[in-house]
């Protein structure tokens, strides 16, 4: 950014500049940044494009950049980030909320949309991104959401205030010991560590500023999906659904035949925004 950067237009335009050499989506994100430096909507940007920036806008404009040149995660540095269309607190030792995520939310509302207060389960909360949507859009039912890790349970919980969410509960403790799985529950979600001991290693330097915790799921990257389905198969209703995230690799591809070994029926994949496949469910039989 030069010093010559004086009002949002020219500001603007110089941060796209230097932002193109940092990420592909440069423009996306010089809007967010003059956003959030202004505090202005992207109407009032438009309309007030020549407003001259203060002292104090300038230097935020120049430490952001200066974060984002070692490719520190704009979402951190913002502090929030929109998923499903609600605003969610993130930084330093919370999973950033993705929109393929939102696939899985939006499949599995879809799935229990029949169901009558239905009882959730989402281990693995980490922000609580994916409990908080499901309860701010089905307000009848009862959420319950996992994460082991108090930082990013810090974060799921100070989500659920700002969102205005009292139909969740948060547990703290380890999914793979199999915390809450005594009740039963209609459905039963994870967008679980996925990531294979090789897959870390190739990471882009932005996400190696998330918590590993998050992301590396053992080293062939299958581990909590086989102790999630072990330890929580038999804490689904009858007729209860049981989904997860997946990545791309060859293993989750494996997934639905496990799931099915494991007794579920009618396993079936869904696709995100991008065509490919990103969430399996599967049912427990109705007896």
């Amino acid at each position: 950014m030069t010093p010559m950067s004086k009002n949002i237009f020219t500001a603007y335009n110089g941060l796209k500049s230097d932002l193109e050499k940092i990420t592909e989506d440069y423009v996306f994100e010089a809007k967010q940044i003059i956003k959030h430096i202004t505090g202005y909507t992207n109407r009032e940007i438009l309309e007030r494009y020549s407003d001259t920036l203060t002292p104090v806008q300038e230097n935020k404009l120049t430490a952001i950049l200066n974060q984002r040149r070692i490719h520190y995660p704009l979402q951190y540095i913002l502090g929030k980030w929109d998923f499903m269309g609600l605003p969610f607190k993130v930084g330093p030792g919370v999973l950033i909320p993705r929109p393929d995520t939102e696939t899985l939310v939006e499949k599995t509302l879809e799935l229990i949309k029949d169901k009558k207060e239905p009882k959730v389960l989402d281990l693995c909360c980490g922000s609580g991104c994916i409990a908080i949507s499901i309860a701010k859009e089905r307000p009848d039912a009862k959420v319950y959401a996992v994460e082991k890790y108090s930082v990013a349970l810090k974060y799921a919980k100070e989500n659920a205030i700002l969102n205005d969410t009292k139909n969740v509960t948060f547990i703290e403790g380890d999914v793979l010991e199999g915390v809450a799985n005594s009740e039963k529950y209609d459905l039963i979600l994870s967008n679980p560590p996925y990531l294979d001991t090789e897959e870390m290693k190739k990471l882009p330097v932005e996400v190696t500023y998330e918590p590993e915790t998050a992301l590396i799921g053992g080293e062939d990257g299958m581990l909590f999906y086989r102790e999630i389905i072990k330890n929580y198969k038999g804490s689904l209703n009858e007729g209860g659904i049981m989904a997860f995230e997946i990545g791309a690799t060859s293993r989750q591809k494996e997934l639905p035949d496990m799931m099915e070994k494991a007794g579920l029926i009618n396993v079936q994949t869904a696709t995100d925004i991008e065509n490919r496949e990103r969430v399996v469910f599967g049912t427990v039989k109705n007896i």
